[in-house]
């Protein structure tokens, strides 16, 4: 059964993160994925909700050229970025850097941003969905026992909502869960609407 948004697009999601393949998958969309480099780069002074956008933006504008050569394309790219208090908080370098990151979320809580650029030929529209997030007072133990049994070495802020550390140690969230994972569905869904047939 064909999904109810009928997009007249071929859609690319342009992001090599299993999570955000996985989570557009369950809008029931025609999807191929496809990942073009880009270096991450910001100012420093702007806010983490700037700087999410303007990265899924940048990553966005890295499918001009194949826009030029096929118009029928719709490219999806987002960028999540944990902040706490005036720090951001990216994938953590080694396992010391993600217990850092993890002790500073200890027993508090964050925000997770994530920018999501919607591109098309001569078109590009962004926004961004913010989610808060409460942490559980963890032991040390507990900390490591995470690190080492699920490595996120490759989550911004040094965790997975979906994995065993948000299972014990998330009291509650403020806003779209899925935006914690890297894609905030509710709000992508309702964009794509604009897009479709």
């Amino acid at each position: 059964m064909n999904s109810p948004l009928n997009l007249p697009y071929k859609i690319i999601l342009g992001s090599q993160s299993p999570r955000r393949k996985s989570l557009l998958e369950g809008l029931g969309i025609p999807f191929e994925v496809h990942v073009i480099p880009t270096k991450e780069e910001f100012n420093k002074e702007w806010g983490p909700a700037k700087i999410a956008t303007a990265l899924a933006m940048d990553k966005g504008n890295c499918f001009n050229e194949m826009l030029k050569v096929d118009a029928s394309l719709l490219i999806i790219t987002a960028d999540t970025i944990v902040s706490i208090g005036d720090e951001i908080l990216n994938k953590p370098i080694d396992r010391n850097d993600a217990f850092r990151m993890l002790k500073m979320l200890n027993g508090n809580n964050h925000t997770v941003f994530t920018g999501v650029a919607i591109t098309i030929a001569n078109k590009q529209e962004a926004f961004v969905s913010a989610t808060n997030v409460y942490f559980n007072e963890l032991t040390d133990d507990e900390i490591y026992y995470y690190i080492d049994t699920c490595k996120p070495y490759d989550k911004a802020g040094s965790y997975g909502v979906q994995e065993w550390i948000g299972y014990v140690g998330i009291r509650f969230i403020e806003g779209d869960f899925f935006n914690v994972m890297g894609l905030p569905l509710n709000s992508l869904y309702e964009k794509l609407k604009k897009y479709s047939k």
